[in-house]
């Protein structure tokens, strides 16, 4: 079951894609963050209760940056999208997404909470759970819900995301011959 604490939410299982929480990577110029999208499926009405909650307090608690009122949830950016419309991939289809981000790296464990070091564990398209933090923001004239990338529980390897192949897929062995010859 999602868990919710005011503007924090540890997820049930989801499904990661653009996984950058290895090295920080800068978008369109901005600061290096580390950064995920989180994809939950609409089925899980529990994580998406969790993160709306978690959504409507931080407006709450945000509210010095929005000139002291409250504005109405539709004046503002929000981190939580719908796959069906704003993604033409398979993996978004059926569910919803928010793409969480950090300056701070993630701490990644297993299942047992045991810290998992090797990078090719955690790739676009494994299962996990993800705390994740919302917060307002008010910048350049853009005012909204932005959603914080906390830590990583890998539960189970998925399908990778992504379009790539395996190598053994794609070649056959070579006879053991000179090419240089």
């Amino acid at each position: 079951m999602a868990k919710q604490n005011n503007t924090k939410v540890v997820t049930n299982v989801v499904r990661l894609s653009y996984a950058n929480i290895w090295e920080p990577k800068s978008i369109n110029g901005g600061a290096e963050k580390y950064s995920c999208s989180i994809i939950i499926p609409k089925s899980d009405t529990d994580t998406i209760a969790a993160i709306n909650a978690a959504i409507d307090a931080a407006i709450k608690d945000g509210t010095h940056k929005f000139g002291g009122k409250v504005p109405q949830k539709g004046a503002l950016k929000l981190p939580l999208r719908d796959g069906d419309v704003e993604r033409d991939d398979e993996a978004y289809q059926g569910c919803f997404f928010v793409n969480a981000n950090s300056t701070t790296a993630p701490q990644v464990v297993d299942q047992h909470v045991r810290p998992i070091l090797e990078r090719s564990e955690i790739y676009s398209g494994v299962y996990a759970r993800v705390s994740l933090s919302f917060y307002a923001f008010n910048s350049n004239g853009n005012r909204g819900i932005a959603c914080g990338l906390g830590n990583i529980q890998k539960v189970r390897d998925g399908e990778p995301l992504g379009g790539r192949t395996n190598a053994a897929d794609e070649f056959t062995t070579l006879a053991d011959e000179d090419f240089l010859s």
